[in-house]
């Protein structure tokens, strides 16, 4: 029997929940208000839904289909899975898309698609359904579309100007563990598409000579995602990938997603799934690299066998490693010194280095700009304040990291 749209959207949005990647910032503000249409990418009044893993969205994120051609070992939607199948037609996707949004559920759309037929009858489905709400419906709201690699050059161009942001996901960090769980994928065109998209968001930033205006090509740039745990490649192997994606490539985000184990997989495969606190730690390392100013190689030295410390924060663990670095004078200190503290965000070192200039800061000032004081009182000087010997305590670390629990025997 043919399933209602409500089934396949059941079917096809919990096929949809293994790709962590659908955020919805960085694009350029529209208003329907201002230019007609309908939505906007203001964000305000959006009800948030939540994933069965626990995950909360606020786009509608679904697959076009959960049919594949392709037999990726560690994707539930692989074409020798008995997993239930689904299909919209793109008619479909654009009547949810205007419905949900209508009802406030949702900010936007991220499609993205099993590979049915060809890479570029794909992602010719993917684009009309964009451009379909773009143009035909003057949709203001954000639009998240996966490019499919090896698509045409055209159809990717064609993406770029009605979404927000484009991805690719580059499914795993080492090329060969892609060429052992996804051999049908070549990571060589993965990373041309990539560079491809990044050359087209370039161009499109350069005022044209006739008009002397910026045209709009994804205007959210590009990301892509990782599967953690399902190859065996440790955290450093993992960011030392992101940093050299985001150096050649100009993503705006890699995204982590901790592997599921999923029915009937490879025996190559783990059984278990990593824990999230690993997901969660590699999302902290990266914003380390991208803004506070943090080498990847210095982030992994703390650990030797390339792990990142699942009980503390990767600064923490940075800082515990380098103690002759510390403690750090907050009244004199420079802006690059100051985001090494562990506790310290970008946000609290701005309000430091605009408040010392009219008077010394003292401990209890950090706690008003929001800092825990047990974690950065052993790492900082401050007027009336020294660590003294706390810094070098042979059993800092015990201070941070969680106590151990009696586990229950019933």
């Amino acid at each position: 029997m043919k399933k209602s749209i409500k089934e396949r959207l059941a079917v096809l949005s919990d096929a949809a929940k293994y790709d962590a990647s659908c955020a919805s910032s960085g694009t350029t503000k529209r208003n329907s208000s201002n230019s007609g249409g309908l939505g906007s990418t203001e964000g305000s009044g959006i009800c948030h839904a939540y994933a069965p893993d626990g995950r909360c969205i606020s786009l509608l994120k679904i697959l076009l289909t959960n049919f594949c051609i392709y037999d990726c070992a560690y994707c539930i939607n692989r074409s020798s899975s008995n997993v239930e199948r689904a299909r919209f037609s793109v008619e479909e996707v654009v009547w949810l898309t205007l419905e949900f949004y209508r009802r406030n559920y949702i900010e936007g759309l991220f499609l993205s698609s099993g590979i049915i037929r060809s890479s570029d009858h794909t992602m010719e489905e993917l684009v009309r359904v964009a451009r379909e709400l773009r143009v035909t419906h003057g949709f203001r709201g954000y639009i998240h579309l996966k490019s499919i690699p090896e698509a045409s050059a055209k159809l990717v161009e064609e993406a770029g100007l009605y979404a927000d942001r484009l991805s690719i996901n580059i499914e795993l960090p080492t090329d060969s563990g892609i060429g052992r769980f996804a051999p049908e994928k070549q990571p060589v065109n993965i990373r041309k598409s990539m560079a491809d998209i990044r050359l087209k968001i370039e161009e499109a930033g350069e005022p044209t000579l006739r008009t002397k205006r910026v045209r709009k090509f994804a205007p959210a740039g590009q990301s892509t995602q990782m599967i953690v745990g399902a190859d065996g490649a440790n955290d450093t192997t993992i960011l030392q990938t992101s940093a050299r994606l985001y150096g050649s490539y100009g993503l705006r985000r890699v995204y982590y997603s901790a592997f599921s184990p999923i029915p009937d997989s490879s025996k190559n495969l783990p059984l278990i799934k990593p824990p999230l606190m690993r997901e969660h730690r590699l999302y902290q390392a990266d914003w380390l690299y991208r803004f506070y100013g943090f080498d990847i190689n210095e982030i992994a030295s703390t650990q030797k066998d390339g792990m990142l410390d699942l009980d503390i924060d990767p600064k923490l663990a940075w800082a515990l490693a380098n103690r002759q670095s510390f403690p750090v004078d907050i009244n004199s200190a420079d802006r690059e010194m100051l985001l090494r503290v562990p506790g310290f965000g970008t946000k609290t070192v701005k309000s430091i280095l605009a408040s010392r200039r009219f008077r010394q800061l003292r401990l209890e000032d950090l706690g008003r700009f929001g800092v825990s004081l047990k974690k950065v009182k052993a790492f900082v000087v401050a007027g009336g304040w020294t660590p003294g010997k706390l810094t070098e305590r042979p059993n800092l670390r015990d201070m941070f990291a969680p106590q151990p629990e009696q586990l229950s025997l019933l």
